[in-house]
């Protein structure tokens, strides 16, 4: 098996972070804008300490004055200091590859796209470095980006786009099978024929499953949890339509755990893990999700308001969703090509 990566450096590059002022903002203080817009990010105290540390700009000049007042059309730039990131495997198995798309085989414990403390310890790092190593179709560039995400935690197939193209065809074909997800009918032919990517993943759950086949349809929707600054994704009522089949393979009476099949016909954030732990089997090792596709932690809408260094906030003690331990792998991935649309 063919891999490509390497090594990560001790500290990352820092990143930029861009706005440019609107007029709703304009008129008010630099210390209201980033403490107001950004309260998830630090509290008022650490957006001071930033300032004063000489990490934001406005047009290209340092600002110190926190009280400095800020027009229309403003380019500010707030630089966040390169930190070290957590440790994270770096190499990466190449399971398939032609001239548009190339298939990995993500190790768990690996981000796919940049966010929170990982912002380039990624798998979109590693694909942008290789990028020189790539053929294309044609005379198209390189432009090599996963075109759908695995949680930090799960292993196994990432389909990767290596063109423009290819992306824009297979980001339609995923989203194509989460808009068919809406009202489910049991045994309905013409939704499984509508759908252009199949998904199997093999997960270990908790407890004994009984029935051979469980179809899940619970809707999964946003709560607000300390250190998720979007909110987390639980089983909700409210929330948008999502869809996974399990398939029972093995059942350990001694050690308590099913192995499952899980087909996701829909691509919802922690689909899987919030389903198998809403049906009462969490993934074994899942560190955030509990019985009924709940966080473990009762009291999730209370927000820890301690801060770093840096002026930022802490990482919560409570478990977030890059946290890893659970047993879920991609296992099998049926997509038509982007280019000769055969699967």
């Amino acid at each position: 098996m063919v891999s490509f990566g390497e090594p990560w450096p001790e500290f990352n590059d820092g990143i930029y972070y861009r706005d440019l002022l609107r007029a709703s903002d304009a008129g008010g203080t630099l210390i209201e804008f980033y403490s107001r817009k950004y309260e998830s990010s630090a509290p008022l105290h650490g957006w001071l300490q930033r300032i004063h540390n000489k990490q934001i700009t406005i047009d290209g000049c340092v600002v110190t004055d926190p009280n400095t007042i800020l027009r229309e059309g403003a380019e500010l730039v707030y630089h966040r200091l390169p930190w070290k990131e957590p440790d994270a495997p770096y190499l990466l198995e190449i399971l398939y590859e032609d001239n548009d798309v190339i298939a990995l085989n993500k190790p768990p414990g690996l981000q796919v796209l940049p966010g929170g403390l990982f912002q380039q310890r990624t798998v979109l790092t590693q694909l942008q470095r290789h990028a020189g190593n790539l053929t294309t179709s044609g005379c198209q560039e390189p432009h090599p980006v996963p075109v759908h995400r695995l949680g930090r935690g799960t292993s196994g197939i990432l389909l990767c786009a290596k063109t423009k193209l290819a992306k824009s065809r297979l980001a339609a074909f995923f989203a194509d099978g989460t808009s068919v997800v809406g009202i489910y009918r049991r045994n309905d032919p013409q939704q499984k024929a509508g759908r252009s990517i199949t998904k199997l993943y093999r997960a270990l759950v908790s407890g004994i499953i009984i029935e051979d086949e469980v179809i899940i349809d619970q809707p999964i929707g946003l709560v607000r949890y300390p250190g998720v600054a979007k909110g987390l994704y639980v089983a909700s009522p409210s929330g948008k339509p999502a869809l996974s089949k399990v398939v029972v393979l093995e059942r350990d009476m001694i050690r308590k755990s099913t192995l499952v099949q899980v087909e996701i016909q829909s691509g919802r954030p922690h689909q899987i893990r919030i389903h198998v732990s809403f049906i009462g089997h969490p993934l074994v090792g899942d560190p955030l999700y509990s019985t009924g596709g709940q966080p473990k932690c009762s009291n999730h809408e209370v927000v820890d308001r301690s801060f770093a260094e840096d002026g930022g906030y802490e990482r919560p003690g409570k478990p977030v969703p890059g946290d890893c331990g659970y047993h879920l792998h991609a296992h099998h991935l049926v997509f038509p090509h982007p280019v000769t649309n055969e699967d």
